[in-house]
């Protein structure tokens, strides 16, 4: 499975660059997890994204989101995977070791704290790498700083508790594998205008950082 997944990571990135397939490159997935939080929210947000992407990126990946369960082997199957969420979340330890092995084998999870996720996901993020530690990226890491350009690091898209947004990352074998949103609603900004009522400007930086983050990982991770 690690193998399919790093093949499938080389024509991702060989796709990505060309502009000039009909087909879609590659597919993203959000993640469906146990615990209780609603894995299910911001249902308009990865499909914005894409198309965002496709349009401004010259990308060509799959506007069909699919679903895929953290214990599942078809995680394989999707060079980068999504989760959000507002609550409770549980990794049992086949679902840990699954997860783990996707993200070590060449996959990339972005997480995204859709505000009251935070004190369930970091434990379990401890609990998927014990012996790596999740960091505060700095402003001057590359995934601020790929097509659309953002000096003072993660943009702020919803205002919770007058904190700063912050993005953190767990690095393996000098490769980001994982990245964290906190304070943030990345992905709100992310969904038709019409769910949050966010300003054009908002939406578009928000979409501009989701697009800087598909472009690290595709072609700088």
């Amino acid at each position: 499975m690690l193998a399919k997944l790093k093949c499938i990571l080389i024509l991702g990135t060989i796709l990505l660059i060309s502009s000039s397939f009909n087909i879609p490159s590659f597919q993203i997935a959000l993640l469906k997890y146990n615990g209780g939080g609603d894995w299910y929210a911001n249902p308009t947000s990865l499909p914005n994204l894409v198309k965002f992407a496709n349009q401004n990126l010259g990308t060509n990946i799959n506007e069909d989101i699919a679903t895929v369960d953290v214990g599942s082997p078809e995680i394989f199957n999707y060079p980068f995977i999504h989760m959000t969420g507002h609550g409770n979340v549980i990794f049992s330890a086949q679902e840990q070791k699954n997860l783990r092995d996707y993200l070590m084998g060449g996959g990339f999870l972005y997480i995204d704290d859709n505000y009251g996720m935070d004190k369930f996901i970091r434990p379990e993020i401890k609990k998927l790498f014990p012996e790596l530690t999740l960091v505060e990226l700095p402003v001057t890491f590359p995934i601020y700083h790929q097509k659309y350009e953002f000096p003072k690091g993660l943009p702020k898209i919803h205002e919770h508790d007058a904190l700063p947004a912050q993005g953190f990352g767990v690095i393996y074998e000098g490769r980001l594998i994982l990245y964290y949103t906190y304070q943030c609603d990345l992905g709100d900004g992310w969904e038709d205008q019409a769910v949050h009522h966010d300003s054009e400007a908002t939406r578009l930086k928000a979409l501009q950082m989701g697009a800087n983050l598909l472009q690290y990982v595709f072609t700088k991770n």
